[in-house]
């Protein structure tokens, strides 16, 4: 297999890669498979007096890079040219054995001083669990590369989205969010067992419970924040909630009031589609000095309660008698999580005249990946 020489324009027509080891400079990118502890390339020459890489450590790792280094005998740096890395999703044992296996990817990068940053949001995606071992290389006169061992294999898993990632979600999902419509209550779909053992088992009382797989995959809620899922989008021809449900035909509702009012912080979460024309935003009402409202300052993106693009409270100005109004955007489909647990006394329990519609449930949904609309570019 022929490498690119060194100076190759990796931008055209490969332009995904600029940049993609940060500080490097990028030699070739190469897919192959590896066996063993040695390359099987034809090209590659094993050369005994090359040093195996020692001591690998991983660190800054975010959803889509992370730096490395190893230690290197002092007196065969200058003859190293060329770092392979072989990075790798790791296997997951459960994973469907009729899926297409996820393709190697090896990173051929020139020498540089340690640690250096690989970047790709193509490679790496976040929350993934990755396996990589490097070799040091030395390009030979004619265009061929004398190679190490490759070195032990380390683990690491990629980190969740960042502020600033979840930053670009929101400016995103503002985009489409729509025209503000007002609502009065929240409500929360369930089958009436769930209900039942609300009142007999929990004090008449729904409890927080851990946020599922569902949404973007590098969501920092996602299998952290506890909270209780709420609805308060309405129908545009009758300004109330709709009769139909995918979680059960029994319905809490509560005056909004109660769960979001001026002592209550607001935090955007999530924005994501499940391969239809419909677009969910997360959003976590959590009352101020909460757990839940510390859980949130520290990854989430605030939003403020009276002027924002999805769920709002005012003062109602012209009535004069203080009262709260509150509303919501047409566009998305809005998912609140409520941090706290709330006593069913607090509402009121019926059973809904519609049905349950279960193919509208976003219970552990899968993000659409290839949607224009609610993806960047920095994993899924």
């Amino acid at each position: 297999m022929e490498f690119p020489r060194l100076g190759h324009n990796l931008t055209s027509p490969m332009s995904p890669c600029e940049g993609m080891l940060k500080n490097l400079s990028l030699d070739a990118i190469q897919l192959c498979e590896r066996e063993g502890n040695k390359s099987q390339d034809s090209s590659i020459v094993e050369m005994e007096e090359l040093p195996v890489p020692q001591n690998i450590k991983i660190s800054n790792i975010t959803c889509d890079s992370f730096k490395i280094c190893w230690d290197m005998e002092p007196r065969v740096k200058e003859r190293i040219t060329h770092y392979f890395i072989d990075l790798n999703k790791k296997e997951n044992k459960n994973s469907n054995k009729f899926k297409h296996k996820d393709v190697p990817t090896k990173l051929v990068a020139k020498a540089v001083p340690l640690p250096m940053t690989v970047r790709g949001h193509w490679f790496l995606s976040p929350r993934t669990e990755y396996t990589v071992a490097v070799q040091t290389a030395s390009k030979q006169t004619d265009g061929d590369y004398a190679v190490s061992e490759w070195s032990e294999i380390i683990e690491f898993t990629t980190a969740d989205y960042s502020t600033v990632h979840l930053t670009q979600l929101l400016e995103k999902a503002e985009v489409i969010a729509g025209r503000m419509l007002r609502f009065s209550v929240f409500y929360r779909n369930q089958n009436k067992e769930y209900f039942d053992q609300a009142r007999e088992v929990h004090g008449n009382r729904m409890l927080p419970a851990v946020k599922d797989n569902s949404g973007s995959h590098g969501s920092p809620i996602s299998g952290k924040l506890e909270g209780l899922y709420f609805s308060c989008n309405t129908e545009f021809n009758t300004g109330k909630p709709p009769q139909d449900s995918p979680y059960g035909r029994t319905r809490f509702e509560i005056q909004a009031e109660t769960l979001f009012n001026p002592k209550t912080n607001l935090y955007f979460g999530d924005f994501y589609c499940m391969y239809t024309a419909y677009h969910y935003v997360i959003l976590v009402l959590a009352p101020q000095g909460s757990p839940g409202d510390d859980f949130c300052k520290a990854r989430l993106q605030a939003l403020d309660i009276t002027n924002n693009h999805f769920l709002t409270c005012t003062v109602d100005e012209e009535a004069g008698d203080g009262a709260l109004v509150f509303r919501h955007s047409q566009d998305v489909i809005l998912e609140v999580i409520y941090t706290e647990p709330v006593d069913l006394a607090l509402g009121t329990v019926a059973e809904i005249s519609g049905h349950q519609l279960m193919s509208l449930s976003t219970v552990n949904a899968k993000k659409d990946p290839s949607c224009k609309t609610c993806n960047i570019s920095v994993g899924r």
